[in-house]
């Protein structure tokens, strides 16, 4: 399979991403999840575009902090650790989240429940 561009040849891989279960769509992820924004890209332009100037960007760390009860919308979440945003779910799973490789062990275990070591 011969992939004639840069852009069509990142698209493949995000997409085997997916498949494998590494990424997935903001709307998707639990509360308390948290990674690192791969791809804002919607059917909507406007919902893109509106994403982007709030800082939805490619490599910006994303936290869910809340769902709502009703139909689990809106969704709160934290960009970079400085801003908080409430976002409908349609507009949430135009942001592709992958996991967060920068985590240190000690926040792990404790995200996990696990004890810290010392």
């Amino acid at each position: 399979m011969k992939l004639s561009s840069e852009s069509e040849r990142q698209a493949f891989q995000l997409g085997c991403a997916v498949g494998l279960g590494f990424t997935q769509p903001l709307g998707q992820m639990r509360p308390g999840g948290m990674g690192r924004i791969l791809a804002v890209s919607g059917s909507d332009r406007d919902i893109e575009r509106g994403l982007l100037e709030m800082g939805f960007v490619e490599g910006a760390r994303i936290e869910v902090l809340h769902h709502g009860w009703l139909r689990r919308d809106p969704l709160a979440v934290r960009i970079n650790q400085t801003m908080t945003v409430a976002l409908r779910r349609c507009e949430a799973n135009a942001v592709l989240v992958g996991p967060l490789l920068d985590q240190e062990p000690e926040a792990l275990a404790v995200r996990l429940g696990e004890p810290a070591l010392s």
